[in-house]
């Protein structure tokens, strides 16, 4: 049987952090955090950098963003023991250890997510960038559909709000007319690449910022294009270490 799980009922107050095309970012996800990075948002592991770190960045005037794979398991993750087999699929391409999860089963998977939100709460982060949200699309192992995937994706936007987490929406490109007033902004891999930008546009036509990153096309391919969209795009490596190059900022105002 496939069991919603209810809503975490403590809201917290306060404004959430939503930020406006053209947003600096930085993504690192491996290695010592480089503080010195001129970018208003760092997007960091949950697990792996403390609350020390947090607080450091919001010293220096940053806002800090939690990265959580929601729609994978992560054989390597401190909580990994919690996932039962039921829900695990296919392995993910080119990602050892990880492979996805059946999204249709809240019953067993939001009491984890919920747990890792309230992690990332209590780190201090501003907001959450929850990974693998498109399963569907992917050769999961299991039979998910488009209404599999809104609900679930839903449902995150939801538990990250009622915890006062500002929360992204991951590629998924093909949803976002459904899910742009749900998220509160987007962050894509390769839309560039894969010539789907334009599907992101939604986003900043609503105000809200779009994080994109190129890992194969230069800086000369990609900036004219991403500063005509409104996007805050970076030129990285996939292993997402410190080293980045940002694209001028769009010279528009939304």
């Amino acid at each position: 049987m496939l069991l919603a799980a209810p809503l975490a009922e403590t809201v917290v107050g306060g404004p959430r952090w939503q930020p406006a095309p053209g947003s600096s970012w930085q993504w690192q996800l491996r290695g010592a955090i480089d503080l010195e990075v001129d970018a208003a948002m760092f997007d960091v592991d949950l697990f792996d950098v403390s609350a020390s770190t947090v607080e450091e960045l919001h010293r220096r005037g940053r806002k800090a963003i939690c990265y959580v794979s929601a729609g994978s398991f992560e054989d390597w993750r401190p909580d990994a023991g919690r996932f039962p087999a039921a829900v695990k699929g296919k392995a993910m391409d080119g990602w050892p250890g990880e492979v996805w999860l059946d999204i249709r089963q809240l019953g067993a998977l939001v009491p984890i997510i919920d747990a890792r939100m309230d992690l990332c709460r209590s780190k201090g982060f501003d907001g959450i960038e929850l990974d693998n949200v498109d399963g569907y699309a992917n050769e999961s192992g299991f039979p998910l559909s488009a209404a599999d995937q809104l609900r679930f994706n839903r449902l995150l936007a939801r538990h990250a709000h009622a915890r006062g987490l500002s929360v992204g929406l991951k590629n998924d490109v093909e949803q976002v007319p459904a899910l742009v007033g749900d998220f509160d902004w987007a962050l894509n891999e390769e839309c560039f690449e894969h010539d789907e930008c334009r599907r992101l546009l939604p986003f900043v036509t609503a105000g809200k910022a779009v994080f994109n990153v190129e890992y194969r096309l230069s800086a000369a391919e990609v900036c004219p294009r991403a500063s005509a969209l409104g996007f805050s795009t970076l030129i990285k490596d996939r292993a997402l270490g410190a080293r980045r190059q940002a694209c001028p900022a769009p010279a528009a105002t939304w």
